[in-house]
């Protein structure tokens, strides 16, 4: 038995529509890839907590194999079975079905955390003397393995600006070397600067040559699959640390990497030999929480609306970095009209003084939970100088507009009034 006629369906667009109308995402999160005949009617898709799968023949075991190991190519019905959950696992698989939906990507993969989607990734696609081309800022960790990790196996990285306009980052190119893969996180973490998607993926193709394509990976964590589609921009990938949006429930730590079927079978292939596929009960997780993807982020976006709103208004507060309030006819105001859905959760605020006082309004706040990570039910501050982005240079973190005075907010679904409150009375500490 196949693993996609275990939990699955053998057809891709099955179940995708009713009539002649094409059922929207939020939707299908609830039924699609599953199969409850196959599990003894379960509505839900059970938890296959199990190491290894048991074959009905020695010569389906040897199929299964060939398959997975790639040493010959799969018919035109075949699919890969089942084999060990290091490979494959019914949760896991339904799961990467599903996460397609959104992004209308050909083929995913889900990791056991975001960073090991980003390094098989990484590993797949750079060889020895190759340059990874990326905007800055980006999340701490990814700043660590570019800069700290790559080089080791002899790859470099080098950076150029979020806003960086396309002649900006063809500048940056020239001095890079051999590039082998332009990487751009938009939002930018923790600035909200946007990146011109379609910018990176034209330079990415000037820089290819015959022989080798230089690849175009997107890390949409801060507007999730709801907000922002950057392959419908070219782009080769697009990758999630699941923990937040997608997980939303701060109980799972899980990545994601989708893209084209050739791209992510090279992907799918690492994963496997370096052992960072997620496990089933991960699986089951995110299955679970993609049925409230939307309301969850629909919710926490109005809320954002109205938190910054009343941070763009207080006497305290220098700036406020958010994208619902991009300045008409600027630039960044053109690439979010062109690529954004919806201005996201995610704000970030400098505070007048600096660090001290960041730290005095941090330590009054009561609702909002001091605590890195984002993209949870519940609302996160944190102060990106000494905590995510610590590791960066000093010099580097004032050179991305990283001040001791910033502050990061992810705003949860609690009542948008009551977390007002909480900012304000933090803010009369300061």
């Amino acid at each position: 038995m196949s693993m996609k006629s275990l939990g699955g369906t053998m057809e891709p667009k099955k179940g995708r529509f009713i009539g002649g109308r094409r059922l929207k995402p939020e939707s299908l999160m609830m039924s699609y890839g599953y199969r409850p005949e196959l599990s003894e009617g379960a509505l839900k898709c059970p938890i296959f907590q199990t190491s290894t799968f048991v074959f009905k023949s020695a010569e389906e075991g040897k199929a299964f194999f060939e398959l997975a190991y790639g040493l010959r190519e799969k018919g035109p019905s075949e699919e890969l079975g089942l084999i060990y959950s290091r490979l494959n696992n019914p949760d896991v698989e339904i799961l990467e079905d599903r996460l397609c939906l959104w992004d209308e990507a050909e083929a995913c993969a889900v990791f056991e955390s975001g960073m090991a989607a980003i390094s098989t990734l990484a590993f797949e696609f750079l060889r020895p003397g190759d340059t990874i081309l990326h905007s800055e800022p980006i999340y701490g960790g990814t700043e660590y393995f570019f800069k700290h990790i790559l080089p080791r196996y002899g790859m470099r990285a080098v950076g150029f600006p979020a806003g960086a306009d396309e002649k900006a980052m063809a500048a940056a190119a020239r001095g890079a070397g051999r590039v082998g893969m332009v990487f751009v996180e938009t939002p930018a973490n923790p600035t909200n600067i946007l990146v011109d998607i379609g910018a990176a993926v034209r330079l990415a193709k000037k820089l290819s040559v015959k022989g080798r394509r230089v690849v175009t990976a997107v890390d949409n964590t801060f507007l999730g699959p709801l907000w922002q589609h950057p392959l419908a921009f070219g782009a080769d990938f697009v990758l999630y640390s699941a923990t937040k949006f997608i997980g939303g429930h701060s109980d799972v730590i899980a990545g994601v990497c989708m893209g084209r079927e050739a791209d992510m079978k090279r992907v799918r292939t690492l994963r496997t030999f370096l052992g960072t596929l997620a496990g089933p009960w991960t699986g089951w997780l995110l299955l679970r929480s993609l049925e409230t993807l939307k309301l969850r982020m629909t919710c926490m976006m109005k809320n954002a609306q109205k938190a910054a709103d009343f941070l763009a208004d207080h006497p305290k507060v220098e700036a406020v970095h958010y994208l619902g309030h991009l300045e008409e006819g600027s630039a960044q105001r053109r690439i979010f009209e062109r690529q954004c859905l919806a201005p996201g959760s995610m704000i970030s605020f400098e505070i007048k003084g600096g660090e001290k006082q960041a730290f005095r309004f941090l330590n009054a706040l009561k609702l909002f939970s001091l605590a890195v990570s984002l993209g949870g039910t519940e609302s996160l501050a944190e102060h990106p100088a000494t905590m995510t982005h610590s590791d960066v240079a000093p010099a580097d973190q004032r050179r991305m507009g990283i001040t001791p005075k910033m502050v990061r907010l992810s705003i949860g679904v609690e009542n948008p009034e009551d977390l007002i409150a909480d900012l304000a009375q933090a803010l009369e500490a300061v």
